[in-house]
Order: C-alpha cells, then sequence, then structure tokens
C-alpha cells in the first residue's frame, strides 16, 4: 500500500469488508494518507459484494472517471501492475483489462486446479480463451460499473459473473500479464476450492439448467398434445410457444444477464426459435419414418443434437450486444478501488489505482 501511495495515484479506495476490531488500526493508518478513501462494511458481505460498494463509491465520488482498478488486499498484486492496469484502461475504457497471472509449477495447486478448470469452463460459455478468469486486478470500464452494480451475486463468483457480463454487454476483454505473486503458498487466501468452485460452476450451468427445465415443459406439452390431436406438426407448435416463453425469459435475465430491449433481442429469438423449430421437426420425421424410431423419443433426440448449437447461437447472436455507442469515455482518468485481504477478511489492506 505505501509503494502504491508514493507512486502517482491520484485517489485510492480501500474497502473493509467487515474485518474486525483487530485491524482497525491497520486500516486507520492507511486512512490516514489524503489518497486514501475507506469505505467500511459492519460485516463481512463477500467479495462481490465489497467490490460493488467500491465501485459505487467510485462512480459517485468521481462520477467523470472512465472507470476502476481493483486488487486484491493480500500483497498479490505489484504496486507496478495495478498502475500500468490504470494506464492501459486510461489509453481504452472500452475494455475491461484482466492482469493475467502465470501458472507455472511454482504457483499453487489449489490456484493452478481452479484456473484451468475455470478457464475450460468460460471457453465454452463465453466463445474467448482467457488466461486467468479469477484474477482480482482488472481495470473495469466505466460503462460496464452500472450493470455490475445490478448483479445478485456478492460472492466470488462475482468476478466470474464480470466475465459473463462482459460477453453479453458488447465490452472486449483485454489481458495484460503482470506478476505472479503467492505469498506462504497463498495461505492467506480465502477462497474455498470445493465450496467457492461449486458456486462458480453452478453459474456456469445456469444455461443447461434452463434448457432442460425447457425440454421438460416442451415435452411435457407435446406428449399432451399429440395425445390429443395425433399431430406432430401441432404438437410441435403448442409445445414450443409454451417452452418459448419461459426460455426466454429465463435466458434474458438469469443466464445472458441481457439488458437490451425486447424490440431488439426479442426478434433474433424469434427467429432462433423458428429455425430451431423447423430443423426439429425435420429431424423428428427423419428418425421415425427412416428409422422407425418413435416420436417422443425421436423428440428427445433431436433436441440433443440442437442444445449446443442453440447455445452457441443465443450466447454469440441472440443476445450480445453489438453496438459500440456505448463505447465512449467521459474523463482522462480512471478512478481507483481497493478491497480488503480478498475482501472476506483483511489482515493487510489492498489498493487500487487511479
Amino acid at each position: 500500500m505505501r509503494e502504491l501511495i508514493e507512486r502517482d495515484v491520484e485517489s485510492i479506495i480501500v474497502i473493509n469488508d467487515g474485518s474486525g476490531p483487530e485491524f482497525d488500526a491497520l486500516f486507520q493508518r492507511v486512512a490516514d494518507s489524503h489518497r486514501v478513501h475507506l469505505v467500511e462494511h459492519a460485516v463481512n458481505l463477500g467479495k462481490g459484494a465489497a467490490l460493488k460498494t467500491g465501485m459505487n463509491y467510485a462512480l459517485v465520488s468521481f462520477p467523470g472517471c472512465r472507470g476502476v482498478v481493483t486488487a486484491d488486499g493480500d500483497g498479490q498484486h505489484h504496486p507496478d501492475d495495478i498502475v500500468n492496469i490504470a494506464e492501459k484502461l486510461r489509453a481504452d475504457s472500452s475494455a475491461l483489462i484482466l492482469g493475467v497471472r502465470s501458472f507455472g509449477a511454482d504457483v499453487p495447486l489449489r490456484s493452478r486446479l481452479g484456473n484451468n478448470l475455470t478457464r475450460v469452463l468460460m471457453r465454452v460459455m463465453v466463445g474467448q480463451q482467457l488466461a486467468d478468469t479469477q484474477t482480482g486486478l482488472r481495470g473495469i470500464p466505466a460503462r460496464l460499473i452500472p450493470h455490475l452494480l445490478q448483479m445478485q451475486t456478492s460472492g466470488y463468483e462475482f468476478e466470474l459473473d464480470m466475465l459473463l457480463a462482459c460477453k453479453y454487454q458488447g465490452c472486449p476483454v483485454a489481458q495484460v500479464p503482470i506478476r505472479t505473486i503467492y505469498m506462504d503458498n497463498n495461505k492467506s487466501s480465502h477462497f474455498h476450492p470445493i465450496l467457492d468452485s461449486m458456486r462458480i460452476y453452478f453459474l456456469l450451468l445456469r444455461f443447461s439448467a434452463l434448457s432442460l427445465c425447457s425440454a421438460v415443459i416442451d415435452n411435457v406439452v407435446f406428449a399432451l398434445v399429440l395425445s390429443a390431436t395425433g399431430s406432430i406438426a401441432r404438437s410441435q407448435i403448442t409445445a414450443r410457444l409454451v417452452s418459448m416463453t419461459f426460455n426466454y425469459l429465463g435466458a434474458r435475465r438469469s443466464v445472458f444477464h441481457s439488458q437490451q430491449r425486447h424490440s431488439v433481442v426479442l426478434p433474433k429469438y424469434l427467429a432462433l426459435v423458428a429455425f430451431n423449430t423447423l430443423v426439429s421437426y425435420g429431424l423428428i420425421q427423419f428418425l421415425h419414418r427412416s428409422f422407425g424410431v418413435p416420436t417422443i423419443p425421436a423428440k428427445l433426440s433431436a433436441e440433443t443434437l440442437l442444445f449446443i448449437a442453440n447455445f452457441a447461437i443465443q450466447r454469440d447472436l441472440v443476445f450480445t450486444r453489438r453496438d459500440s455507442a456505448a463505447r465512449t469515455a467521459a474523463s482522462d482518468t480512471p478512478a481507483a478501488l481497493s478491497s480488503g485481504q480478498e475482501t472476506e477478511r483483511a489482515s493487510r489492506p489492498g489498493a487500487v489505482s487511479r
């Protein structure tokens, strides 16, 4: 912290996320600098909540800022890297800047394993190769912050949700190499590999869960209408209309975090549904007539084959914002914030730069 204050950093926001009275003196020493703004939580609210508190404070206190730079408070981030990320954000305030660590054999196993697993899943979810999905050193553009503040997640999963939000808000992601620093084999980290990874991976399974629920609704309605009418076409259309409404609302709000107008997203979604319905109908008829597969199993097979294609199309074409009008910045200087030690419990203040 002292080294960062000594650099040309105008404002540093430090978040004390309910660290406890034993750390009051430490935070007070940090707050003695005129460059430091100390914001405190009465109780520990989680890393995501602490980051959102800092970002909100930055936008309110520095309304013309280009964005914020976040850093964990456990000494993992070198002051030079923090300042470098701030300069990158100043130069390009349209992109999320990730400070990317290297993950060699000297990196603690839990950090290396957690990042590798999440990186593979993020490749599927976002369609982009991100080298470090769990880095706490990030330059966040101001235009993305209002959307992040409205997200419900408040723990470690917030940082992963941030990457998903970038995809669906049309915010590019830039990656900048930084030093890899782990003190005492990263013992100070409050990241729990099993519990916190499960929270993160549950987020990545939202699309699958939504698709499964939609499929259940679709197939139940299909079977009911088929038994009543005997018409595959009528059953397919009715089932798709019912499941489509459920799937669209869930995908827009809970999976892809889209805030685009319905008038923009819905026509693309309806076009996908119409195309998907025709392809699905053709596959059902093909399997039923050519191979004698019963109608219901044929439908299940067709929908399974279309699952990945539907996800990729929704990810890249339907719910992704592609306009660049929002990528302008207001001022010349990014604001700054910092969190306590991994914002879960601080034994040492952290920092970020303006």
